[in-house]
This record gives C-alpha cells, structure tokens and sequence, in this order.
C-alpha cells in the first residue's frame, strides 16, 4: 500500500473515532447514530480490505464500497442536524472530513481506473 492510501485509511480510523465520540454523547436518536457509526467506519474497513484485493478490480470495488458508505455517513450527518442533535459548527467539521476523504476516494479509485 502506497503512502498516500496509509494516510487515506489513518484519515479514515481519525474520523470514524470522531464520529463514534459524537454519537456516543447523542441521546433519544440511537438508530440513526447507529447506522452513522456503522457506515463511517466501514470507510477505513473498505479501505484496509482493498490493500489484499485479489485483483486490480477487487480493489477498486473495495474503493467504491467504501465511497458509497463515505455518501452514506454524509446522509446521517445530515439527519442528525436537521433533528438538532448537531450544532452546526460539529456538523460542519464533520461533513468536511468526510467530504475530504469522500474526494480523495473519488480519485482513487479514477487513478485505479485508468491504469487497469
């Protein structure tokens, strides 16, 4: 594994810890901070998974995995503060983080792509 896809997995675990956190002081909305925690830690799960593909198509399907549970996270987020269970500046930093690992998945996985 590259040095850049060890810093996108570390970026992962960082924000799935921050998420978890922040789940953990929720009250009254335990589904939603359940599927928020299960879909931003399976980003960096995605991620380690795709360092043993079995083929140049495995991983990028382990990629693409993890980006659609990068989109999944932002929905929960955005849950979460329409409910006001998140101030706006935690909703805020949160939704760049993942929009941050969101776009260095995009082009990842377009890197993948054109060297098949």
């Amino acid at each position: 594994m590259t040095d850049n896809k060890n810093i996108l997995r570390e970026d992962a675990i960082v924000f799935a810890l921050t998420v978890s956190e922040m789940c953990d002081c929720i009250k009254g909305c335990s589904v939603y901070t359940s599927q928020l925690v299960r879909s931003s830690s399976s980003i960096g799960a995605n991620i380690h998974e795709a360092k043993y593909a079995q083929s140049r198509p495995d991983f990028i399907h382990k990629l693409e995995i993890a980006l659609k549970e990068c989109s999944e996270s932002e929905y929960w987020l955005e849950l979460l503060f329409r409910k006001q269970k998140l101030e706006e500046d935690q909703y805020k930093s949160l939704k760049n983080s993942c929009g941050s690992l969101r776009r260095r998945l995009i082009s990842s996985i377009t890197t993948a792509k054109a060297n098949q």
